[in-house]
């Protein structure tokens, strides 16, 4: 009984493996060069893509542990979420999934993890880390082609790339139609930008061990004192990896593709 449950779990793990890989695929692998600096990302275009039509764009920021030179890593976690056939249906669009290297950060944060949950110290006054601005720029590239429909840009990231969604949304706040920051932190300092103009649904887990859950129930509360209205889910029961309950989430992708820069 015992073997033949190993056998059948061995066969999951391929079958999960084979199914992984062959959606990711749908991910072209690419280079973003600029001042002699090189950003991987991966990029997948909507089924049927064509030139003469417009698409929205999401840009997706992996967290810390996918950081590196491979340009595999960061399709980890997320990237199934949109290659999945019922949604490249649904929901057609452009989607990039930039990796950070390995000694760089998607936000300008001093990070401590002599303990845990991490101690963070945020330094939104400084310039944006060189990661982020290579995103900013090729941005800025994407954005000029005539298929992207500039008034649907979104931007979505878990743990550390929830920092940099947030930095992000501050860096320009006239450019994201919304954001989805998951299980991360940004700096209530700095929501008066972006509070009142752009759509945030923010996701956390309440067990979160790594980055503590009130980073983001204070992103929330300031969004709230500045005017805005964000959606927050705090699943009770959730730790760090709260992705996986804000991935199932029903509505999500409804809620994104539906919001639309008022110009």
């Amino acid at each position: 009984m015992r073997f033949k449950s190993f056998i059948i779990g061995i066969c999951w793990l391929i079958s999960s493996v084979s199914i992984f890989s062959q959606q990711t695929s749908l991910f072209e692998k690419k280079q973003f060069i600029q001042n002699r600096d090189t950003l991987n990302y991966r990029i997948m275009y909507p089924k049927n893509f064509s030139k003469e039509k417009e698409y929205p764009v999401v840009l997706f920021l992996h967290g810390s542990g996918e950081r590196g030179n491979d340009n595999e890593l960061q399709m980890v976690h997320g990237s199934t979420l949109f290659s999945k056939k019922e949604n490249r249906e649904q929901f057609p669009a452009i989607v990039l999934f930039p990796q950070c290297p390995e000694d760089d950060y998607w936000s300008n944060f001093e990070v401590d993890r002599s303990s845990f949950p991490i101690l963070l110290n945020s330094k939104y006054n400084e310039p944006p880390t060189k990661a982020l601005q290579q995103v900013i720029a090729l941005l800025e590239e994407i954005t000029t082609k005539s298929y992207v429909n500039k008034n649907q840009l979104y931007v979505m990231g878990l743990s550390m790339g929830g920092m940099g969604t947030f930095e992000l949304v501050y860096r320009k706040p006239n450019l994201f139609a919304a954001a989805i920051p998951i299980c991360g932190a940004g700096d209530p300092e700095y929501v008066n930008e972006y509070a009142k103009s752009t759509p945030i649904w923010v996701f956390h887990g309440a067990k979160d061990t790594i980055v503590n859950p009130l980073q983001s129930v204070e992103m929330v509360s300031a969004i709230l004192k500045a005017g805005g209205f964000p959606k927050f889910t705090l699943y009770d029961k959730a730790n760090h990896n709260s992705w996986d309950n804000a991935f199932a989430e029903k509505d999500l992708l409804q809620w994104l593709f539906s919001q639309k820069l008022n110009k």
